[in-house]
Order: structure tokens, then C-alpha cells, then sequence
């Protein structure tokens, strides 16, 4: 089911993904989800919030096109979708076309 209806498939723009990566607990939040798909009550006790405070923050991050929802039995599980930082990737592509290699390498260099 990854994938199926994904918000991003609407070109996001790149100010509402900055506006969705602004809190520091949805940064948070991605990268719990990075490396493995988790619930909303999985998340919520791996960050030390309400679930109900953490179903706020996914939705954000779901409708800015960060995160995909994979059904798994009757749970919904949440992991981030690697395409959603396209239009960021463009906006910075524009803004410094020469750099967006050095920028990448950066990132890649700082994941563990």
C-alpha cells in the first residue's frame, strides 16, 4: 500500500515543507520514522508527547507530503517518504545550482 494517494503527488511547495520541518518535534518525529515504519502510539513514546499531540504533527507532516501511511493490519503505520523533499531540493537547485552538490554531499557525509 506505500505510496497509494500520496500527498506529494500534488507538487508540494517548498514553503510549506520548511513551515512542517520548523518544530523541532516533527524533526524529531522524521527521523524516528526514517529507518522504520512506527504507529502514532509508538512515536508517541518514543518522544516522551500525547498521541494525540504526536497525530497533530504527523498530519502536517503527512499533508506537506514528508511522511506515507502504510496500513499494516489495523494499525497505520507512519515512515518518511524520501520523495516529499523534492520541491526542496529544486528551491535549493535554483537558488544555488553550483552548490547543490556540496550540499548533498553534506547531508550525506553527517548520516550515520
Amino acid at each position: 500500500m506505500r505510496g497509494a494517494g500520496r500527498w506529494h503527488d500534488r507538487g508540494v511547495a517548498a514553503e510549506e515543507i520548511f513551515r512542517a520541518l520548523a518544530a523541532p518535534k516533527r524533526q524529531q518525529i522524521l527521523r524516528l520514522v526514517r529507518d522504520e515504519p512506527l504507529s502514532a502510539g509508538m512515536i508517541a513514546d518514543r518522544c516522551g508527547s500525547s498521541q494525540q499531540a504526536v497525530s497533530h504533527h504527523l498530519q502536517i507532516l503527512k499533508d506537506a507530503g514528508l511522511v506515507d501511511v502504510e496500513a499494516q493490519g489495523r494499525q497505520r503505520l507512519y515512515v518518511v517518504n524520501p520523495d516529499g523533499f523534492d520541491s526542496v531540493e529544486r528551491f535549493f537547485a535554483e537558488l544555488w545550482p553550483s552548490s547543490l552538490d556540496r550540499l548533498r554531499n553534506l547531508f550525506d557525509e553527517s548520516d550515520p
